[in-house]
């Protein structure tokens, strides 16, 4: 997606996993009036919430997971990426922001999408969390318990 009636300044895509939701954005420039980050942000700056990743996802796992979309398509200090997300854990929003890497990546070449689509980065992951049942006793497939005599 790119903004309305501009030029193209940058590359949107939606990340989803669970009830975690994640909007990214790449931006081709440093040119980023929207945001509000006060330092001078450039190319390679990956930025969660209005924090840099690194402050928002302190652990190498976590750093490994965020970098592999990027990696594998040769975009690491390609585009500066702002993301906002919201809803569920630290990890629903690790995949969600990994989702959205890949699709905005798929946005900006297309010659991305089979390397991406070959490491399984451009599929959702549907499962979400089963509702709640009446008669139930308060969890999704939990028997009531019922009295011996």
């Amino acid at each position: 997606m790119a903004p309305k009636g501009k030029k193209l300044s940058y590359y949107e895509a939606v990340g989803r996993r669970r009830s975690a939701v994640a909007r990214v954005r790449l931006y081709m420039g440093a040119k980023t009036k929207k945001l509000k980050i006060n330092s001078a942000a450039k190319k390679g700056d990956i930025f969660v919430n209005d924090m840099p990743i690194e402050d928002y996802f302190p652990s190498d796992v976590y750093k490994k997971q965020y970098m592999l979309p990027l990696t594998v398509t040769d975009s690491e200090k390609r585009f500066m990426i702002s993301i906002i997300t919201n809803g569920g854990g630290k990890h629903g929003q690790m995949e969600a922001i990994k989702l959205g890497l890949a699709r905005a990546l798929e946005l900006a070449d297309e010659e991305n999408r089979q390397k991406l689509k070959s490491l399984g980065l451009l599929t959702r992951d549907a499962r979400i969390r089963e509702r709640r049942k009446p008669g139930k006793g308060g969890k999704a497939r939990r028997k009531k318990s019922s009295p011996k005599r």
